[in-house]
């Protein structure tokens, strides 16, 4: 499947473009650390250090199709592995509590919980 096409990185003054995401792959990497250092919230960058990346990528490796993609029936890539009781919840890292998605599923899901802004909508 063809991906999207490219778009100039959003980072101003740069006039590279970027693949799949909203700034190149060095800009990225650098609104990334800019955004764990300054905007999220202290507690979750302990929670989501190496031993997550490593839980991460074993259960990405694992589970390679997004999960909620499979029950309609679609082949779809899993980019993101989303915790279906949350972390700030009382959620655990256990493979009954992880989900491997897409990036559109896991923005869907998490919009529709709100865990991402600090709101609840249950």
């Amino acid at each position: 499947m063809p991906y999207k096409p490219k778009r100039p990185c959003a980072y101003p003054g740069c006039g590279r473009l970027a693949e799949r995401e909203q700034y190149c792959a060095e800009h990225q990497k650098a609104m990334d650390k800019h955004y764990n250092q300054y905007e999220r919230d202290p507690a979750s960058n302990k929670r989501y250090g190496r031993a997550w990346k490593r839980i991460r990528d074993r259960y990405i490796k694992s589970h390679p199709l997004c999960e909620e993609c499979e029950k309609q029936g679609k082949l779809t890539p899993a980019e993101e592995v989303h915790h279906i009781l949350p972390l700030s919840k009382g959620g655990g890292n256990e493979k009954s509590n992880l989900m491997a998605l897409c990036k559109s599923c896991h923005s869907r899901i998490t919009a529709e919980s709100g865990d991402r802004w600090g709101r609840s909508n249950l």
